[in-house]
């Protein structure tokens, strides 16, 4: 069983950074794929970016590709999410993930089925 709590959301202004955290409880978070996902209201969560259990490989949505980095720290039990550039589009509800990572090609843990454990959220907010 995994814990996720993420924090760091809040109000941002266009061409501006926010940095999200997600804290995992348990003693496997290193073998767990963690992903973001966002989602705004009367929409489908949307994926944004996940990271393999080394922190080896990456991969990110096309629209936000360039502008955030997804990074881990396995001794803190930690998956951030830096994002730069902020558009008024990146608002939504950010949403943490983790799954056992399988060894599965990084682009198929795009998909919201393939996570185990969720976060509760964190809303960012960009404004103009």
């Amino acid at each position: 069983q995994v814990q996720l709590v993420e924090s760091g959301g809040g109000l941002a202004q266009a061409g501006g950074s926010l940095r999200l955290s997600c804290a995992a409880s348990g003693r496997l978070f290193s073998s767990y794929v963690m992903g973001w996902f966002r989602q705004a209201p009367g929409k489908e969560r949307e994926f944004v970016s996940t990271i393999n259990w080394s922190g080896g490989s990456t991969y990110y949505a096309d629209s936000v590709k360039g502008r955030f980095t997804i990074s881990r720290d396995n001794a803190k039990n930690t998956v951030y999410l830096q994002m730069n550039s902020l558009k008024l589009e990146d608002s939504r509800v950010y949403y943490c993930a983790a799954a056992a990572d399988l060894g599965m090609r990084i682009a198929t843990m795009s998909m919201a089925e393939k996570y185990n454990y969720w976060g509760q959220g964190t809303q960012v907010t960009v404004s103009s």
